[in-house]
Order: C-alpha cells, then sequence, then structure tokens
C-alpha cells in the first residue's frame, strides 16, 4: 500500500462524498471541498452529509471546506468530482492553487457540454499536457462505496506507473481497483453508459419488459465499443469494468439517476419534471447530444442514442422511438 497521503476531494455530491469516505477510512487526510458555503456548512457541523448519504459520519482524519487555496495546501492529490458541466471551472479554479508536485485525478463522467470534447482534453486545455493525470470510472454507485460495501473501478493514466500509484489510494479491503492505460475508452464508456441508461429506464417505463432491457443493453455495448473504437479506445476496455460493467449497473438497478430519469420519461414525466423530483445532475441527458456531435464526427451509427436524444430534445414519443428501431433493416449482429 501506499503511505498514507494528503488527498484533495472536490465536490460535495453524493460521488464525492463518497470518495472521500473510502479514502478517509483506506488512512489518508482527507480535505472535501465544496465551492457553496450553503452546502459545505451542514456537512461541517453535521459531520456526514445527510442529504445524500444520511447515517454515514465522517472519520476524524476528513475535513470539510470553502476555502480552495487552503484545501489544497500541500496535497499530494486531488481528485475532481463534480459533474461534468462544472469540470472546467474546477480545474480553472484549480489551476492557480494546486501544487506542482501534485497529481490530479478525476471521477467525473461525462463529455464537456457544448464542446464534446472528452474531460482529459479539457483537462490539457486549462493545466496544460504535461500535468500527470488519472480518470477513475467503473460500476460504482456512490452509496454502496459510502458504505463499505465490496466494489471494483478502473483506474487510466497514459503512464502505467501513475495508474497504479493512483489506484493504490482507493484500493483498500471493500475496493479492488484495477489499471489501465486507456484514458480514451475508460473515459467514453463512462460518458455513454448513462445515456443507454436513459433508454432502458424508458423501455422499462413504457413496461416492455426484460427481454427488451438486454437488447437494449447488448446492443448499447455495441454502439459504445464502435464509437470508442473510432475515437482510438481499446476494445478491451469496453469488455472489462468501465465499459460493459458500469453499463449493465446502470442500466438495471434503480440507484441510477439515469435509469430512474427514463423510467420518469417512460412513464409519461416530462424531463424537466423527472430531473426535479431526482434532484441531482442527469449527466445522461447531458452527455446524449455531446455523444451524437462526436458519432456523426467520426460517421459511428448510434441508433438508440439517437433516439433517446429525439426523445428528450426534439419531442418525440418514446413508443414511437422503440418502433423506430425495431423497424430498421435486418442486418447480421457481428
Amino acid at each position: 500500500m501506499n503511505p498514507p497521503a494528503t488527498i484533495t476531494v472536490l465536490g460535495v455530491g453524493s460521488w464525492g462524498t463518497a470518495l472521500a469516505l473510502l479514502l478517509a477510512r483506506n488512512g489518508h487526510v482527507v480535505r472535501l471541498w465544496g465551492h457553496d458555503p450553503q452546502e459545505v456548512e451542514p456537512l461541517r457541523q453535521e459531520r456526514e452529509n445527510r442529504r445524500y448519504l444520511p447515517g454515514l459520519p465522517f472519520p476524524p482524519a476528513l475535513t470539510v471546506g470553502v476555502d480552495l487555496a487552503a484545501a489544497v495546501a500541500g496535497a499530494d492529490w486531488a481528485l475532481v468530482a463534480t459533474p461534468s458541466h462544472a469540470y472546467r471551472e474546477t480545474l480553472e479554479r484549480l489551476r492557480a492553487v494546486l501544487p506542482t508536485t501534485a497529481g490530479l485525478a478525476w471521477a467525473t463522467k461525462g463529455l464537456e457540454p457544448g464542446s464534446g470534447r472528452f474531460l482529459h482534453e479539457v483537462t490539457a486545455e486549462v493545466l496544460g499536457a504535461s500535468w500527470p493525470v488519472a480518470v477513475i470510472s467503473g460500476p460504482s454507485f456512490a452509496g454502496e462505496v459510502a458504505r463499505g460495501l465490496p466494489t471494483a473501478v478502473t483506474v487510466a493514466a497514459y503512464d502505467a506507473d501513475h495508474a497504479r500509484r493512483a489506484a493504490l489510494l482507493l484500493h483498500g479491503s471493500n475496493m479492488r481497483a484495477y489499471t489501465s492505460t486507456d484514458i480514451v475508452g475508460v473515459e467514453l464508456g463512462g460518458a455513454v453508459k448513462n445515456v443507454l441508461a436513459i433508454a432502458t429506464g424508458i423501455a422499462d417505463g413504457l413496461g416492455f419488459g426484460a427481454n427488451t432491457r438486454a437488447a437494449l443493453i447488448t446492443r448499447g455495448l455495441a454502439e459504445m465499443t464502435r464509437l470508442g473504437l473510432a475515437v482510438g479506445g481499446q476494445r478491451e476496455t469496453f469488455m472489462g469494468l468501465a465499459g460493459v460493467g458500469d453499463l449493465v449497473l446502470t442500466c438495471t438497478d434503480d440507484q441510477s439517476r439515469n435509469r430512474r430519469f427514463g423510467l420518469a420519461i417512460g412513464r409519461g414525466q416530462t424531463a424537466e419534471a423527472a430531473c426535479a423530483a431526482i434532484g441531482q445532475v442527469v449527466e445522461g441527458a447531458v452527455t446524449v447530444r455531446e455523444a451524437l456531435r462526436l458519432a456523426r464526427t467520426h460517421q459511428v451509427e448510434m441508433p438508440i442514442t439517437e433516439q433517446v436524444d429525439r426523445v428528450l430534445h426534439q419531442g418525440q414519443d418514446p413508443r414511437r422511438a422503440v418502433e423506430i428501431l425495431l423497424a430498421r433493416n435486418l442486418k447480421p449482429e457481428t
């Protein structure tokens, strides 16, 4: 195991808090940072995140604050766990205060809204291409990680040794971290699986059953892999934790915000009402447009993703979307 490190976790949502709890239990000194005093102060006073993870007290090694410079002073690592729409802004804040010796990792899943850029591309634009970086992804619901339930994730970095160093921070009695050098594939899997979870949620909300769900997951994996290979990912990545593992988790369990969002759409709610009821960012609703932008750039067919976009952003009836998918021309499976 690595010696104890000082780690700043940026983002006080469910995922950031869960990672902070995990790292503190692994023996590290953890500083959890949020930009909004109204969100942060209850966590600091109550020593738990009662909004997202009630009943899970913070260990003594975990502190919370809003002063970013103080949070990263002397830190060995910064771990970003904000929604994708806040990723660039968070890095721009970090740029002036992050120690040059610190490693950077992110557990954010998605593409940058508006540009479709991968988050490693955003990182290189803001901090420079030479900064040591790693991405964390895989089938990992925040609540289960926070409660110490067994979980496995993938940590990817361009340099295998850096991936191993980042993975060792997470690795413990209840967390197994595998390493990869396929940053593009790991990021792509983490982004597209949220769109496909919306699709399976819609189908289940319409009452189409387990057969339909299995078909959507399987053909969704084919879409994900096609796009992933086109942008430079490795096929093995999509057969692993950051691909099919995260896809199955997100499409089949109602802990998934994206699946719950799809369920609500299939049952007749508007996208706005579904988002309001969930009360957290639904990454797939944003990512769908960027995934399609990427697919069209690389001339990759993504029929399920296209129908999700039509339902969410073009007013298409969900039942009509399923009819269109079923009416596509006969073709070989592979």
